[in-house]
């Protein structure tokens, strides 16, 4: 095997590819594989770009990949911590029904958080929210004790570190330009040299889907970027917020609503929204790449998209851009935040596939072809689930590299 040649190349630095690595290197020990990642530094975009939470599975339609994967990953994220010393908080976290109208959808998500396996759940009502959170507004609620907070960039370097001293090569401003079928695997050509493998893992994100187009895969997915804008709580409110507060979601939409977070790092956090980004990591309005805007205008199932979400995508815009409207949302869950209390924080981008009919790819999209695997979505909870879902690929992997 010549110096260039692996049995697997991953493509993505970030929490899923660093998470499958390892797990290659626990299935397969002695693999040659190499990480490579476009960035000058691992997890720089949705892995270090989130809220933290480690989720328990309580949204997720039973048996879909994202409740088996959650729940297997939240103890393996647990037990990933404990061993390497990471620092973890079972926070909890209280999910808020505010108006009648949200009491039935609150019974069928505790329902299926039940099938889902997830352990200590409890349906509680006013005087027990208040117990929990003692701020927080809630005509009834599901009490998820278990749900925990974590810096998953840290868990991402970790398990960078770990890979390094088992001999994966980790390459960085490795971008791929080029990938062709050759001898039996392929051929990628990057800004760090040509890379020959057995197999390819793509596990690009928020550009999964043009890695899979490089290799001449006809996806019938596109990646359309959507940031979340987040705001701090001042630090002499941060007692209005004990744990985690969230909303009950909108069957409809793949987003969670603005919710309160509290990090690892001692913070509380106020958001995210849910705004169409201009750009696949588009931070911010100003971050505009046109090129980017005509590939996803020129997507037809971005226009259906449009067409039945206009309504709620305005109205994230206008949160967006109107402070009070957002704290108006926010107040549905804490009525004694104000205005003041909050100061403009971070933003991540969600990596969310839309099918061509422009519904949103609701699930964790895994698939084969020759001589590779693609990741084509993961969104959250894939930091929660990204050990198990290492797992999954890495057993995959290991059907191909034994044929």
């Amino acid at each position: 095997m010549s110096e260039s040649s692996y049995g697997v190349v991953i493509v993505g630095g970030g929490i899923i590819g660093l998470a499958t690595a390892l797990a290659l290197s626990d299935r397969i020990p002695g693999l040659r594989q190499a990480v490579l990642e476009k960035e000058p530094r691992l997890a720089a975009h949705q892995s270090s770009h989130n809220s933290g939470v480690i989720h328990a599975g309580i949204y997720y339609a039973p048996g879909s990949y994202k409740a088996r994967l959650c729940v297997q990953g939240v103890k393996l994220m647990h037990t990933f911590c404990d061993m390497y010393g990471i620092q973890y908080e079972r926070c909890g976290k209280v999910i808020v029904a505010t108006s009648p109208e949200e009491l039935p959808r609150l019974a069928r998500l505790y329902m299926r958080g039940v099938a889902n396996g997830v352990k200590g759940l409890e349906r509680i009502g006013p005087e027990r929210v208040r117990e929990i959170e003692p701020y927080a507004n809630a005509l009834a609620a599901i009490y998820s004790p278990a749900t925990a907070i974590v810096d998953f960039g840290k868990v991402a370097m970790t398990m960078a570190s770990i890979l390094q001293g088992r001999g994966t090569e980790i390459l960085t401003g490795a971008r791929v330009g080029r990938i062709d079928n050759a001898n039996g695997g392929v051929v990628l050509e990057t800004a760090s040299g040509t890379f020959h493998a057995r197999t390819l893992i793509n596990c690009a994100g928020l550009y999964a889907d043009h890695v899979a187009r490089l290799m001449g895969l006809q996806t019938d997915v596109r990646i359309i970027p959507f940031r979340g804008e987040y705001y701090h709580v001042r630090s002499d409110r941060k007692h209005l917020v004990r744990g985690l507060i969230y909303p009950v979601p909108d069957p409809a939409f793949p987003f969670l609503g603005v919710h309160f977070t509290r990090t690892i790092h001692g913070d509380v956090e106020a958001g995210p929204n849910a705004v169409l980004a201009f750009a696949r990591e588009g931070y911010a309005y100003r971050h505009i790449r046109p090129g980017e805007v005509a590939g996803m205008l020129a997507y037809p199932g971005f226009w259906r998209m449009a067409g039945r979400y206009w309504r709620m995508g305005l109205s994230e815009v206008y949160r967006s851009l109107c402070k009070p409207a957002c704290v108006r949302a926010l107040q549905r869950l804490v009525p004694e935040i104000r205005e003041a209390d909050l100061a403009p924080g971070g933003a991540g981008v969600r990596a969310q596939a839309v099918e061509q009919d422009g519904s949103f790819v609701d699930d964790f999209r895994i698939i084969e072809t020759p001589h590779a695997i693609h990741v084509l979505n993961a969104p959250s909870p894939a930091a929660t689930a990204s050990l198990a879902i290492g797992r999954h690929i890495a057993d995959l992997a290991a059907r191909t590299l034994s044929s």
